[in-house]
C-alpha cells in the first residue's frame, strides 16, 4: 500500500497571521492525533497496552555507560587525558563506581519492560549486573588477545596502542565483548543497543548472541554482519563486507518467524574470510581455511579448505576472442 500523498493547505491558512492565532501551527489538534495514533498501536500490540509506562532503556545513557567502561578497561588510552599511571586505580574506582550504578538503571528498566514487578526487577538487576562487573577482568583479557590479533595480523600497524585507539573494528569488539556477558546474563535488549551503539559508529553489526572466540580481528570492517546464532572460533580474521548470515527463516503454521534457531555459520579456528564475502546458513567453515573476496558460500567446506571465486573471462568486443587474463595485459 503506497502512503498517502502529502498536501499543501490552503493559501489562506499558509499565510494567515500566527499574531491573529491562537495556534497558528495547530498543535493542540497533531498533540490529539498523535495521542489516537499511540493508543490505537498499543491495543493492537502482542505486547500489553501500556508497555514502555514504566521507561525504557536510554541509548544516550547506555552510550555514556560504554565510554565509561572503556575508559575502565583502558584508562591509559581510552580514559580522558588527565589519567596517568599515578591516579588510573582511582579512575577507574570512581568511572566503574558511576558506570555500573548507571547500568544497573537501565537494566531495570529493560526487566520493567519485560513485566517483572518493581521489587523483582530491582532484585535481578542488581544481580545481572554484579556478575557483569565480575567478569570484567576475564574481558579485558580476552580484549588483550583481539588486539594482539590485529597487531599481528595489519601490517599496517605500528603499535598496540594505534590498533586500539584507531581501529574500528576494535571497537566493536570492546561492545560486543560486553554485550555478549550482558546477553548471557539475562538483559538481552540492553545488550542489544550496546552493540548497535558500535554499529552505528563504525558500520559493523554484531548481535551480542553470538559466540566469538579468542583472538578476533575485523581488519576495516565497514560492512561486516554477524548474526545472532553465528559461532565464531579462534585466531579467526575478517575483513571488511563479511556477511556470516542465515539462508532461510523457519515459520510456524501461523506464518510468523521461528526465533532462535541456529541459521548462521559455523566457522572454525584459523579461518580468514576476505572482504565481500557472503557465508548463509547453518553451514561449517573448517578449520585453517581461506574463503576468498566476493565468494558467495551456502554449504560447508571442510578443513584447510581455499575458497575462491571462478576465474573471470575478458573478451575482445568486436572479435569474441578472449583476452589475456588483467595481469597480464600491457
Amino acid at each position: 500500500m503506497s502512503p498517502p500523498n502529502p498536501t499543501l493547505p490552503d493559501s489562506s491558512d499558509l499565510y494567515a497571521d500566527p499574531a491573529q492565532e491562537d495556534d497558528f501551527w495547530n498543535v493542540a489538534g497533531i498533540v490529539g492525533e498523535l495521542a489516537q495514533v499511540r493508543r490505537s498501536r498499543r491495543a493492537a500490540s502482542s505486547h500489553h497496552a501500556e508497555y514502555g509506562a514504566q521507561g525504557f532503556p536510554s541509548r544516550t545513557r547506555l552510550a555514556k555507560v560504554a565510554e565509561e567502561l572503556c575508559g575502565a578497561l583502558f584508562p591509559l588510552r581510552l580514559g580522558p587525558d588527565f589519567v596517568r599511571p599515578h591516579n588510573e586505580e582511582t579512575f577507574v574506582t570512581q568511572s566503574l563506581q558511576v558506570a555500573l550504578s548507571r547500568l544497573q538503571a537501565q537494566v531495570r528498566l529493560e526487566l520493567n519492560y519485560a513485566e517483572e514487578g518493581a521489587d523483582e526487577a530491582e532484585q535481578q538487576a542488581d544481580a545481572i549486573v554484579l556478575a557483569f562487573s565480575r567478569n570484567l577482568p576475564e574481558i579485558r583479557r580476552m580484549l588483550d588477545l583481539d588486539i594482539d590479533a590485529a597487531y599481528r595480523g595489519d601490517p599496517a600497524a605500528r603499535s598496540l596502542d594505534e590498533v586500539l585507539i584507531c581501529y574500528p573494528g576494535l571497537l566493536a569488539i570492546i561492545h560486543y565483548r560486553l554485550a555478549h556477558t550482558l546477553h548471557g546474563l539475562g538483559a538481552p535488549l540492553v545488550a542489544r543497543i550496546l552493540t548497535e551503539i558500535a554499529h552505528g559508529a563504525t558500520g559493523i553489526d554484531i548481535h551480542p548472541a553470538a559466540a566469538i572466540g579468542r583472538g578476533f580481528f575485523i581488519d576495516h570492517g565497514t560492512g561486516v554482519v554477524v548474526g545472532e546464532t553465528a559461532v565464531v572460533g579462534d585466531n579467526v580474521r575478517l575483513y571488511q563486507g563479511v556477511t556470516l548470515g542465515a539462508k532461510d527463516f523457519t515459520r510456524e503454521s501461523s506464518g510468523a518467524l521461528v526465533r532462535s534457531l541456529p541459521r548462521h555459520p559455523v566457522v572454525e579456528d584459523d579461518v580468514v574470510i576476505y572482504a565481500g564475502a557472503t557465508i548463509l546458513g547453518r553451514v561449517t567453515i573448517g578449520k585453517g581455511s581461506e574463503i576468498g573476496g566476493n565468494v558467495w558460500l551456502t554449504h560447508g567446506v571442510p578443513p584447510h579448505s581455499r575458497v575462491s571465486q571462478a576465474r573471470a573471462v575478458v573478451t575482445n568486443m568486436q572479435t569474441g576472442n578472449a583476452l589475456p587474463s588483467a595481469g597480464q595485459l600491457n
